[in-house]
């Protein structure tokens, strides 16, 4: 059963009642997370924010639990379709336990054709975060494929079929359920391997990366994408997606100045929807930069990226969202509160089920708390069921 967040819990909430189940102090378990027990101890009483990728990684890696158990899986009571959209993972999650691509599926009920237009449809979606829709389409999409792969379609239906579950795991990751988005990676690779395609296999393995990173299991991911760049050659744009999840898991800026490199010879580029380019590596380093705790440098990295270029909703958001969690750190509050607000005219689904940022926006409910003002801040609070 999906976990909901209650507006009266926070992340800081939850760490704290993880370290006392296991007595520890603040200052042991600072230690084992790698990070100063005055950051531990200010993130548990609400004081900063727990809004960082990396930090949550590590607390979770001390704590022995996952960052979900952390995070939470959000289902905001005001918004019905991110509440929609979370229904329909147990649905999507038995889609992907069912198919087995190596097995003899069940007989087509539509031509490829048909559901190359039902496939497309999911894409679209997923890059604009209408992610009730897509949820409802993805299993039927995911079912439909696979019985297509016992036919004479059999070639188009498997590589449909490894697109659907790598939309699938993307999809369960971007609403909070990281073990479930592995499944969709794992069946991808699954899918790839029967098709020998190297293309599909990288992408199988970008697709495996980010849900072993969403999981906390960065070194799992980083050797996932090693051994991925040095296997046969998936193309430059796949190659270049690689290269950056693989400064995500690697936490090193080599991998991004080599997927850069790469962007410089591809362009922009639209291959299976990676939309991977010049703009992507700058979101991707964005972000990065930001997890590592250099707020002044992400915003560098910003003002560098043609934000007109990447025109998929899913793209915009995150580039939105990040600048608002950098302004945040700076405590620039009203840049902040902009750009969160961009963020939700872009993709509202998004923005209301990312614990990352109801992190930062209680962060800046507590700051405007203590001024006059903050109107429209507090109304992104209230769709947000985010208080204090």
């Amino acid at each position: 059963m999906p976990r909901s967040a209650s507006p009266d819990r926070t992340i800081g909430d939850r760490i704290r009642a993880r370290r006392l189940m296991r007595a520890w102090s603040i200052r042991h378990a600072a230690d084992r997370a790698g990070i100063s027990h005055a950051s531990w101890s200010r993130i548990e009483r609400g004081l900063q924010a727990a809004d960082n990728r990396f930090v949550l990684a590590d607390i979770a890696s001390a704590l022995e639990c996952s960052i979900v158990d952390l995070t939470g899986t959000p289902m905001p009571s005001t918004d019905r379709q991110a509440a929609e959209a979370q229904a329909s993972v147990a649905v999507l999650r038995r889609a992907l336990v069912e198919i087995d691509p190596t097995d003899n599926g069940r007989a087509a009920r539509r031509p490829a054709v048909e559901l190359a237009r039902d496939l497309s449809l999911m894409r679209e979606l997923r890059h604009d975060c209408e992610y009730d829709r897509a949820m409802a389409l993805a299993p039927r999409v995911v079912c439909e494929l696979y019985w297509a792969c016992d036919g004479p379609e059999r070639g188009p239906a498997l590589q449909m079929l490894c697109e659907a579950t790598f939309l699938a795991s993307s999809l369960l990751r971007s609403l909070g359920h990281p073990g479930d988005a592995w499944l969709g990676a794992e069946r991808c690779h699954d899918v790839a391997s029967e098709t020998g395609d190297p293309v599909l296999l990288g992408l199988a393995a970008f697709a495996q990366a980010c849900a072993a990173i969403s999981c906390g299991s960065y070194q799992r991911g980083l050797t996932i994408t090693e051994r991925a760049v040095s296997a046969s050659d998936p193309g430059l744009a796949v190659t270049g997606a690689l290269h950056l999840v693989g400064a995500v898991a690697a936490r090193d800026d080599a991998w991004a100045a080599e997927a850069a490199a790469i962007a410089r010879q591809t362009g922009e580029t639209t291959t299976h929807a990676l939309y991977f380019g010049p703009a992507n590596v700058g979101l991707w380093r964005l972000g990065i930069r930001l997890d590592a705790g250099d707020p002044h440098h992400a915003l560098a990295i910003a003002r560098t990226v043609d934000s007109s270029v990447p025109q998929v909703k899913s793209r915009l958001v995150f580039f939105h969202a990040d600048l608002a969690r950098a302004y945040a750190g700076l405590r620039s509050d009203d840049a902040a509160i902009r750009h969160l607000l961009v963020a939700e005219r872009v993709a509202p689904q998004h923005v209301h089920s990312s614990p990352l940022l109801q992190e930062t926006t209680r962060a800046l409910l507590d700051r405007a708390q203590r001024r006059a003002g903050g109107a429209a801040l507090r109304g992104l609070c209230e769709r947000m069921q985010v208080g204090r």
